[in-house]
């Protein structure tokens, strides 16, 4: 099986063309034609944030939506800062408590709005599809609601990866989501996380805080044979966010704990799956 020589797609993932003799997936071809620049986007990033005077910081109580609240908070020092986490039903009991300890270590003022997903995750692990994509923006049209109503301009994200060359996006009503984490390595992450209470849940699947994508991850396998991690995290390699050792980690077949599957599965109402 041809895999690539520069993140971690393989023949299951993407198409892979020999290149000079070196097998190269598409889109580490279109990002050698058209490279990220880190330090010009890590620039724009800061220059944007000298003027956020006020803003939510989408909060799960995972690892990076964490950092983003540190590096808000501590590094970029905005004045008035608010860490909203929603609460899609289920949210580790584990990064609800990492919330709330690192919200008053901060002194960051941390509200729980509460939303039942269980039509996004009933139907992705039904059809063994990937729910991140439908949680991800059902969870930012939530919060840039909640921006509006309460005068928030800027929603700040933990995410890693850049909108393509910049940091930041305009949304709808004039509210701006801005990648805080955009082009930060893991190993810059994991320093910060060093010096807060945080503790690591024991989680399948790339997440610190979601019970349910160890189970979608698992039926997705099941199907394809693959993750439907993969091209992100091929994506973390190819920019030098993750080391090829971690990513293949992450992109492995999950073992999911039997007590956390039945948990998810029954509260899902899929308990037939359970004898699949």
């Amino acid at each position: 099986m041809l895999r690539c020589s520069l993140c971690v797609h393989d023949e299951r993932t993407a198409k892979i063309d020999i290149i000079d003799g070196r097998p190269i997936c598409r889109e580490c071809q279109v990002y050698l034609r058209h490279p990220v620049d880190r330090e010009r986007i890590r620039a724009e990033l800061e220059e944007l944030m000298k003027d956020v005077d006020r803003a939510i910081v989408a909060y799960s109580g995972g690892k990076d939506s964490v950092v983003a609240l540190y590096l808000a908070k501590e590094v970029f020092k905005v004045p008035e800062l608010e860490a909203v986490m929603i609460d899609h039903g289920l949210m580790a009991r584990e990064a609800i408590e990492n919330a709330g300890r690192i919200a008053r270590a901060l002194g960051v003022p941390f509200k729980v709005l509460r939303h039942d997903y269980s039509d996004i995750f009933r139907d992705a692990l039904l059809k063994a599809e990937s729910p991140c994509r439908r949680c991800s923006k059902r969870t930012m049209e939530k919060l840039r609601k909640y921006a509006l109503r309460n005068g928030y301009r800027y929603i700040i994200t933990g995410h890693e990866l850049p909108f393509g060359h910049h940091p930041y996006r305009l949304m709808s009503g004039g509210v701006v989501q801005i990648r805080l984490l955009s082009m930060m390595t893991e190993k810059e992450r994991l320093e910060i996380l060093e010096r807060l209470p945080f503790e690591f849940p024991e989680l399948p699947g790339y997440t610190t805080n979601c019970l349910v994508l160890g189970p979608a991850l698992e039926r997705y396998w099941e199907k394809h044979g693959h993750s439907f991690e993969h091209r992100r995290i091929a994506a973390l390699v190819r920019y030098g966010l993750m080391d090829r050792e971690k990513a293949e980690k992450e992109t492995s077949r999950p073992a999911v704990p039997a007590e956390q599957k039945k948990f998810v599965y029954r509260k899902l109402g899929l308990d037939t799956l359970l004898q699949e």
